[in-house]
């Protein structure tokens, strides 16, 4: 649906041209604390750049705020400040803890929610819960410090700072009157049982980009200043010598504050400051009434509108903004209801198409929030490697030096909107995140995710080696090679909506992918035989050892999950080869290419012959690590994980319209197999239905699927009430545990955060469910009902005599997943755990938060509390169990076999 204004120029969707998505919600939660602002001597960024300093010191590559909006550039910044009277700092920017600072690493302290987007943002809908008491910010630093990994985290809730409803509802919309005409809505409720003063200031600056550089141009950056303009008006100019000159325009009466965007020297490291006015000059004249902290010339590089709001106890006051082209002198208020009434109906229009028929009302609020979450989660991600490391005195041809990251990625600058994982405690890319943002976008804005899907492949991200960028703390680290998996997930969305096949699009990805998948098979198979180590790979902590340092043991681990990573990698590009074959013949012999590859790396986890070191253990019917050590000995690692699991999610159905225009192929893997008899001895590669239907190429025959599956579907293992878990659960009673050198190495259940300080932070794979693993177990089950259809059941869940199709399996574990989010009987959400005024609170109950992962046996959202990233992949479940049934998915014959 395309629902656009009078103008044609914005709308849900936009107008094509990219013109309606000029402005958007792309200011990040937090700048500080990141990689790119660390000029530190030993490389740690968290305590280079503290949040105390952030009020004060310039921003070397972008800007962060709350509710933020700004143009596709970064250029010119629009966020609100808050003050109630008792902080002592103006509330610009959300805080929360460092990695050192929290018992379970970084963690935003703060209540806030993205509620509402359109793909082109012509409705943003922000809500902030700021308490009237002070911001216990000392309280939240000391007492998380002091708390061990065994213990809860403490909480704002925790505090007591929303006790009585002593707390304000801050709502910040934006509504677009055209792509460069932005209306602002704020919208402050007093939940307290008392009169009590909020001041609000809209807040618009520049970012600093006229500070860097041996010879700064200081008199050609960007200026502000107040003009006369419409009457009952006041009017802060804005002019930019390459985005142009706006207006932001209040209502009269309100005073205007001005400073410049630049650090504060005398503050923060007693040298004398550029400017007498400074970044934080705005804050220090509001809190602690310093009048000469801002330059009474009225003009500066940011500005705020100062609003003192008195607002009765259960009241609202509503403030009215408008930001567009300089010199219009329509009155604020002509059609300003007018406009946000139209986009929200427009919303709501689009989002009542989008939702699945039938959906509850609940879960319709979940699957918009969702998305919204998505939407709001874009970033402006600028960093230019080879400046940053040149002001690390490093250069290409110098040695690398301690301290400074990544320097063997000078070719690498970014100046682009990039979907984040979450943008206060990872507002920075990550591979594998964004291949799976790409298939939660796809379902609300499919051109946004595909353009994500091709950044990084792009020869400014991609590495002239192929390896695609990791992470901002390490891009040479490495992540699961999804990206041909969502690259080819996307493609089938669109054509599946909207019938359109963007071949262009999945050529240009394959052709890049080619590279990458070459320097996968170089680097990540160190023997050459078809076994991979991938370091990092994205599970952090779920192994016996850390997996990107050296062994304790000497030798090398054989990875469950890095062959099975690459198995799936080989069966997506396959895929993805069989839909380009169909235009162009030459691509044959790419699809026979990723076959042998295929069969090679499937053998290699389940080696003939070679019983004792192979990943596959018969006798528990699971996949796992091979440690192979140096004197030849090999031991498997009976972990059971997530990492034994993936390997079901690597599998192809050849349907017979594929075959049949693949002339040569089946001769030419007949003689493959010939050469290579042992590798189609247990392999499905020769699993066909009756003649003519279609093949399955699965890494396991259905006896192997179905002992997999058993596992899977235990209760007492993998199965959850809120989906799979990353650990099997009986390790909380049986611990597997490897000794070296008379040092114990244990992996245990852990069903919510880590014990363990392996990988720092919140990392922890060792028990919660995570989405983005679940997605593709739901993917794999429906691929796999592909070929099987009604003919295989499994007993869902293990022991319970009840039979299910593995479409009835994908299905059900989807809707476990959907119940995290969803009210239960009691009222409240397992997301939530027991807090009660997410379960009890008119004014709490309907916000749902999408975290990074879940506990394993309640559901609880744990980590990352706005990581809608790869958690807004529920979304997408709901889409696709919604809209499709298993005969989309069931293959076209019928099997003449009993079903078990």
């Amino acid at each position: 649906m395309k629902t656009q204004t009078h103008a044609g120029r914005v709308g849900p969707v936009g107008d094509g041209s990219g013109r309606s998505r000029l402005w958007g919600p792309y200011l990040s939660e937090r700048q500080w604390g990141t990689v790119r602002e660390d000029y530190s001597a030993g490389g740690d960024a968290w305590s280079y750049f503290p949040h105390d300093h952030a009020r004060s010191r310039a921003y070397r590559w972008g800007e962060d705020g709350l509710a933020g909006l700004c143009d596709d550039q970064q250029r010119l910044c629009l966020a609100v400040a808050l003050w109630n009277g008792a902080d002592p700092i103006l509330k610009e920017r959300a805080f929360g803890l460092t990695n050192g600072e929290g018992n379970h690493g970084e963690d935003v302290k703060e209540y806030y929610f993205y509620l509402d987007s359109t793909p082109s943002h012509s409705y943003l809908r922000y809500l902030y819960k700021y308490p009237q008491a002070p911001y216990p910010y000392n309280d939240l630093v000391e007492v998380n410090r002091n708390r061990t990994r065994q213990e809860f985290e403490y909480e704002l809730l925790d505090t007591g700072v929303f006790d009585d409803n002593r707390y304000f509802d801050v709502t910040v919309e934006y509504a677009k009157a055209a792509h460069d005409e932005i209306l602002m809505r704020i919208t402050v409720e007093n939940h307290g049982p008392e009169e009590a003063t909020l001041h609000v200031l809209p807040t618009l600056w520049f970012r600093n980009t006229w500070s860097w550089g041996d010879h700064p141009d200081r008199d050609a950056r960007p200026r502000l200043r107040a003009v006369e303009g419409p009457r009952s008006t006041v009017t802060v100019r804005a002019d930019h010598p390459e985005l142009g000159s706006y207006d932001l325009r209040c209502a009269g009466g309100v005073p205007l504050l001005f400073t410049e965007n630049e650090t504060h020297h005398e503050r923060l490291f007693g040298t004398p400051s550029a400017s007498p006015y400074v970044k934080d000059g705005i804050g220090r004249c509001v809190v602690d009434g310093e009048e000469a902290a801002v330059n009474p010339a009225q003009e500066g590089t940011k500005a705020a509108a100062h609003h003192t709001l008195t607002v009765p106890a259960g009241g609202a006051e509503t403030l009215r903004l408008r930001l567009g082209p300089a010199g219009a002198q329509l009155p604020l208020s002509r059609g300003f209801d007018s406009v946000f009434k139209d986009r929200i109906a427009e919303a709501d229009n689009f989002y009542r198409e989008l939702t699945p028929k039938g959906s509850s009302e609940d879960e319709a609020r979940v699957f918009r929030q969702a998305l919204a979450g998505m939407l709001w989660s874009k970033q402006y991600y600028a960093f230019d490697l080879e400046t940053w490391l040149a002001e690390h005195d490093v250069t290409p041809w110098s040695p690398p030096r301690d301290g400074v990251r990544n320097h063997e990625w000078f070719h690498m600058v970014s100046g682009d909107i990039v979907s984040m994982p979450d943008k206060w405690e990872y507002p920075w890319f990550a591979a594998w995140d964004l291949a799976f943002h790409a298939v939660a976008l796809s379902v609300v804005d499919v051109d946004f995710a595909k353009a994500q899907l091709e950044l990084l492949l792009r020869d400014r991200f991609l590495h002239p080696n192929g390896q695609i960028p990791a992470y901002e703390w390490n891009f040479g680290d490495v992540n699961p090679p999804v990206h041909a998996w969502a690259a080819y997930f996307v493609y089938t969305v669109e054509r599946a909506t909207t019938g359109r096949a963007d071949h262009a699009f999945l050529e240009r990805t394959f052709q890049k992918l080619l590279t990458n998948f070459t320097w996968w098979v170089n680097r990540k198979d160190p023997d050459g035989r078809n076994v991979f180590e991938g370091g990092f790979l994205g599970l952090d902590n779920i192994g016996v050892f850390d997996r990107s340092a050296p062994l304790p043991t000497g030798g090398s681990l054989e990875q469950a999950d890095g062959t099975a990573w690459m198995a799936l990698y080989c069966q997506s590009m396959l895929q993805i080869a069989l839909e380009l074959v169909e235009r162009n013949p030459a691509y044959e012999d790419l699809v026979v290419k990723f076959v042998e590859h295929y069969l090679w790396i499937a053998a290699s986890m389940d080696r003939i012959g070679n019983l004792g070191d192979e990943l596959w253990d018969e006798e528990d019917g699971f996949f796992y690590d091979v440690l192979r050590l140096p004197d030849g000995r090999a031991d498997r690692l009976k972990v059971r994980s997530m990492v034994g699991l993936l390997p079901l999610c690597a599998s192809t159905v050849f349907q017979p319209e594929q075959l049949a225009r693949l002339s040569g192929l089946g001769e030419r893997l007949q003689r493959f197999a010939e050469r290579h008899p042992s590798l189609s001895v247990t392999l499905s590669s020769v699993t066909a239905g009756t003649s003519g239907g279609p093949r399955l190429l699965s890494v396991m025959d259905e006896k192997k699927l179905v002992r997999v599956l058993a596992r899977l579907l235990s209760e007492e293992e993998f199965l959850s009430p809120y989906g799979v878990r990353a650990l099997s659960r009986r390790h909380a009673e049986h611990p597997y545990t490897f000794w070296v050198h008379g040092e114990e190495y244990k992996v245990s259940y852990l069903p919510a955060e880590s014990d363990t300080g392996m990988f720092g932070g919140n990392s922890n794979w060792r028990g919660p469910v995570w989405l983005p693993m679940n997605t593709l177990v739901v993917r794999a089950l429906l691929n796999l009902y592909g070929f099987y259809g009604d003919d295989l059941t499994v007993e869902c869940p293990t022991g319970s005599g009840v039979q299910k199709n593995l479409y009835e399996v994908a299905e059900d574990i989807s809707s476990r997943l959907t119940r995290i989010f969803l009210r239960g009987e009691d009222g409240g959400r397992p997301v939530y755990g027991g807090q009660a005024p997410f379960r009890d609170d008119p004014h709490w109950r309907d916000l749902v938060s999408f975290y990074e992962y879940f506990h394993g046996d309640n559901g609880a959202g744990i980590g990352a509390s706005h990581q809608t990233g790869w958690t807004g992949l529920v979304a997408a479940l709901m889409k696709i169990f919604g809209t499709l049934g298993p005969e989309d998915f069931r293959p076209g014959h019928t099997r003449r076999r009993k079903s078990r």
